[in-house]
């Protein structure tokens, strides 16, 4: 890996990512209905570590912000992001509280039954002062997810992460990441997500995630083969696009799957950046490694149009693979397969 040089004294870090950590446990008999599973392999999930990960293998210097139980899963958590090289030594053990867990059955190319264990978890545990002992101020960019939001305390630190960022002229970078079931009411959601754009330059989302921070109606939600994570939300999702940059975001990155991905910004016209062809095994992971092929490409100053492209690359790599952070690309990898489609 060849981490870019810190542009100013102050930039320690390329991305510091601040959120969700877990075991991962994927079935292993895909196209199964989940009461037919036989066996899942373990690997290490939640949005932000998947993003920290996929950064740090395309060559960012990456750190997370994350908490782990005093337990074996924190163990293999911990485990593999050391060995990836992501900084982690500002990730606290939390005592009494447990690292979580997700299950996911796998049945392509559109049924991802997926269930979170996260009842005393000690991710969403992450306090103030745990920010304030990390040096988020030291990176280029700060990202982090919705789901960090959801409950107290780590919803009043991660508001303090941002608010530090802001001042201290570090990008702020939003992955929507919405969970219904991770939310005492869907429309809390979108009212805590809109309190925080003030201080939020970039929001990454899917059309449903947009829809979601306008959600007035619960009514609206659909969940699908009883996955949270593939809630579908109605809407107008260009308005609704166009509201979150009336808060005060410059740009919003709406993640389109197969499709590509959509540049919203303020006052230019929508532009759509097409994705790649890949034979779809697993769609879970694919908006954070869209995220992480995003950031290089921004740490690295290309333009915006390269950057979601690269972002667009890395997802497509990572539907056609069974993990997540497992599957993330490094950039010799990626760039070899987008040049096999027409290049970025």
């Amino acid at each position: 890996m060849d981490p870019k040089p810190p542009d100013s004294a102050r930039h320690v870090y390329d991305t510091f990512h601040m959120g969700r950590s877990c075991m991962d446990m994927y079935s292993n008999d895909v196209g199964a209905e989940f009461a037919q599973i036989k066996s899942f392999a373990a690997y290490v999930g939640g949005s932000p570590t998947n993003m920290s990960v996929g950064c740090r293998r395309l060559g960012l210097n990456a750190a997370l912000l994350t908490a782990f139980g005093e337990d074996p899963v924190g163990d293999f958590v911990v485990h593999f992001l050391t060995t990836e090289g992501v900084d982690i030594r500002f990730s606290p053990r939390k005592k009494d509280r447990h690292t979580s867990l997700v299950v996911l059955g796998i049945e392509p190319p559109d049924k991802f039954p997926l269930v979170f264990y996260r009842d005393n978890c000690a991710d969403i545990a992450l306090e103030i002062s745990d920010v304030l002992a990390a040096p988020i101020a030291s990176s280029r960019v700060f990202q982090f997810a919705g789901t960090n939001l959801s409950r107290d305390p780590s919803r009043s630190a991660t508001l303090t992460a941002a608010e530090l960022a802001r001042k201290a002229g570090t990008d702020v970078v939003l992955d929507l990441d919405f969970r219904p079931d991770q939310w005492h009411d869907p429309r809390a959601y979108g009212v805590t997500i809109r309190s925080v754009l003030p201080c939020v330059d970039i929001v990454m989302g899917t059309e449903d995630e947009i829809n979601a921070t306008l959600l007035t109606d619960p009514h609206a939600i659909r969940l699908t083969h009883a996955q949270v994570s593939d809630a579908r939300v109605a809407g107008n999702t260009a308005r609704h696009a166009h509201a979150l940059l009336d808060h005060g975001p410059r740009l919003v990155l709406e993640k389109r799957g197969g499709q590509g991905a959509r540049i919203h910004c303020r006052d230019q016209p929508v532009e759509d950046v097409p994705g790649f062809t890949v034979h779809v095994q697993n769609i879970l992971g694919a908006g954070d490694a869209f995220g992480a092929g995003f950031l290089y490409g921004y740490v690295k100053d290309w333009d915006l149009r390269r950057a979601v492209r690269l972002g667009n690359a890395c997802g497509a790599m990572v539907v056609a693979r069974h993990g997540c952070s497992i599957a993330m690309p490094g950039l010799s990898e990626v760039l070899a397969f987008a040049d096999g489609q027409g290049g970025l």
